[in-house]
C-alpha cells in the first residue's frame, strides 16, 4: 500500500495592516463623523434653498486643493510602508515627511478659508449651512492636526531605525489613521463644498 500525500494547505499572509486597536478606534471615529453626514444630510433636506445660497460662498478651489493635498500625503505615507517592508529606511522617513508637508499643507489652505469666514463675521450662529460647515471641517481640522502628530512620531522612530520588513505594525498604524483623515475629507468636500 503506498501512502498518499495529501497537498498542505497554503497559509495565507494576508492580515489587517497595523494593531487591531488601530481599527476599533477608526472604527469609532468613522462612526462619529457617519452620524455628522448624516445630520448635515437631514438638515440639508429641510432646507436646501438655504444650504444651496450658503454653499455657493465656500471655495470649492481651495476645497478641490486640499483633496489632492490629501491624496497625495497618502500616497506618500503608503510609499513609506512599501519602502519599510522592503528595508530602504531612507525612504521610509522622507515618505513620511513628505506626508506630513501635504498635511501642513492642508492646514494652511483650511487656516485662510476659516480667515476668511471669521473676518467677514460668520460664526457658528450665522445660519444652520454655517454651523454644519464649521462644526464638520473644524472636527475633521483636529483629526488632520492629530495625524500630523502621528507622523511625527513615525518619521522620528523611522530615523530611529524602528521600521523594516522585522517590524512595521506601528507604521502601519499610523498610515491606517492617516488613510481614515483622507478618506472621510473625501467624502466631506463633495458633500459640503459640491452636491447641490
Amino acid at each position: 500500500m503506498t501512502a498518499i500525500t495529501l497537498p498542505v494547505a497554503a497559509t495565507s499572509d494576508k492580515r489587517l495592516p497595523g494593531d487591531l486597536a488601530i481599527w476599533f478606534f477608526i472604527l469609532a471615529e468613522m462612526l462619529a463623523f457617519a452620524v455628522f453626514f448624516a445630520s448635515y444630510a437631514f438638515a440639508r433636506a429641510h432646507d436646501v434653498e438655504l444650504f444651496n445660497t450658503y454653499q455657493r460662498t465656500l471655495d470649492r478651489n481651495a476645497g478641490a486643493l486640499n483633496t489632492l493635498l490629501l491624496i497625495t500625503g497618502s500616497w506618500f505615507v503608503v510609499l513609506a510602508v512599501q519602502a519599510a517592508h522592503r528595508d530602504d529606511r531612507p525612504a521610509i522617513s522622507r515618505n513620511i515627511l513628505l506626508g506630513f508637508i501635504c498635511g501642513g499643507g492642508f492646514l494652511t489652505v483650511k487656516v485662510f478659508e476659516y480667515a476668511e469666514k471669521f473676518g467677514a463675521g460668520i460664526s457658528l450662529s450665522t445660519n444652520t449651512f454655517y454651523m454644519f460647515y464649521i462644526s464638520l471641517t473644524f472636527f475633521h481640522f483636529m483629526h488632520v492636526i492629530l495625524g500630523m502628530v502621528i507622523l511625527t512620531v513615525l518619521w522620528v522612530q523611522s530615523r530611529n531605525g524602528a521600521y523594516g520588513s522585522h517590524n512595521a505594525h506601528g507604521l502601519e498604524s499610523g498610515a491606517a489613521y492617516w488613510h481614515m483623515v483622507d478618506l472621510l475629507w473625501i467624502i466631506l468636500f463633495p458633500l459640503v463644498y459640491v452636491m447641490r
